[in-house]
């Protein structure tokens, strides 16, 4: 099983100079490949004079995210596709736990490993945690981390599961799942395009989970931080348009639900004095209702198998039940 991992990088030299040395060192099972998009800063001359075993991929244009990960696995041709972002800090034998699973269920598409905050080591990542999940809403949510309550890492969730998404920070994916599925949707340009693809594996019957026993360690926001409101908008828009595309069930009424929601959401920010952010959440809602036809026409395209949502609602838990942990929810099966 041969493995490519493929680090995607706009602009980041600076977070290529931190965090590559440990990924050539701790990477020896696999081929590492640089996936550009169109930098203007010194990362390709930096990449070539210290890294010049490293491939590296020139897209031509910033292609986002998802473009950018399309583009360059175009002509990356490994079994696995690692996908990394630069702001990632590997550990030794961070590569083995998850292609074990990958030798072990022919069934598994995607795999991520633990994912933990480099700022605060003993504490898991925003970005994923132990695992994706979400709600019958559509709201994310993860196995060691509720919205913005992230907990120390203790050991309990020291255990390889299945989950419903695995975190665009890492995780790799069988190169032929990735093209059967044609890849991330573009239209969401970043954000939440691993949680679209997710959903669309498991829709076709695929299982995504977590290698427990796998680390690596997420610097966070290195491209686009948590507090800009672009990333507020794209988070919402594309949320609902997963929902649209991906769900089983009717999405008319669950999207109605998810905009009142949305809607108290932006009016938190207000009570924060975060306008820009109130009004990111508007322009999200604008922008999705553009999105409307096309959504629509995706949705007429996909199979709908694997739809377990192990919590209804994780806004009610959190703000309501006051839920702060993942091992407290209030779980049912469908």
């Amino acid at each position: 099983m041969e493995v490519a991992v493929v680090i995607l990088n706009w602009n980041g030299k600076h977070l290529l100079e931190r965090y590559l040395t440990s990924v050539v060192t701790y990477s020896e099972q696999a081929k590492i490949y640089v996936a550009d998009n169109a930098s203007s800063d010194d990362s390709l001359e930096y990449l070539a004079e210290e890294f010049p075993e490293i491939i590296i991929l020139k897209n031509t244009e910033n292609f986002g995210f998802a473009g950018g990960y399309n583009e360059a696995l175009k002509y990356v041709e490994e079994d696995i596709y690692v996908l990394l972002n630069n702001d990632v800090e590997v550990t030794q034998g961070w590569l083995t736990g998850i292609l074990s699973l990958f030798e072990t269920y022919d069934n598994i598409a995607a795999v991520q490993p633990k994912i933990k905050s480099i700022q605060n080591p003993t504490r898991f990542d925003y970005a994923g945690a132990a695992g994706g999940f979400i709600d019958a809403l559509g709201y994310p949510y993860c196995r060691g981390r509720i919205f913005d309550h992230i907990e120390e890492d203790h050991g309990q969730y020291d255990t390889d599961i299945e989950i419903f998404w695995a975190s665009g920070a890492c995780f790799a994916i069988r190169k032929d799942h990735f093209r059967e599925i044609e890849g991330f949707d573009e239209s969401y340009f970043a954000h939440q395009e691993e949680i679209d693809l997710c959903w669309r594996l498991r829709n076709k019957g695929y299982s995504i989970w977590c290698a427990s026993q796998s680390e690596v360690y997420h610097q966070g926001g290195g491209t686009l931080a948590s507090s800009k409101p672009q990333k507020t908008f794209l988070n919402f828009r594309n949320s609902l348009s997963s929902l649209l595309k991906n769900s089983k069930r009717n999405p008319v009424p669950i999207i109605l639900l998810r905009m009142i929601l949305d809607g108290l959401a932006a009016l938190r920010f207000i009570f924060k004095g975060q306008l820009l952010h109130f009004f990111a959440i508007f322009k999200a809602h604008i922008s999705f209702y553009g999105f409307i036809p096309e959504m629509t026409t995706k949705r007429k395209q996909l199979t709908k198998k694997n739809q377990n949502f192990p919590v209804k609602s994780i806004v009610w838990e959190s703000f309501v039940l006051k839920t702060k942990k993942y091992s407290e929810l209030n779980k049912y099966e469908k």
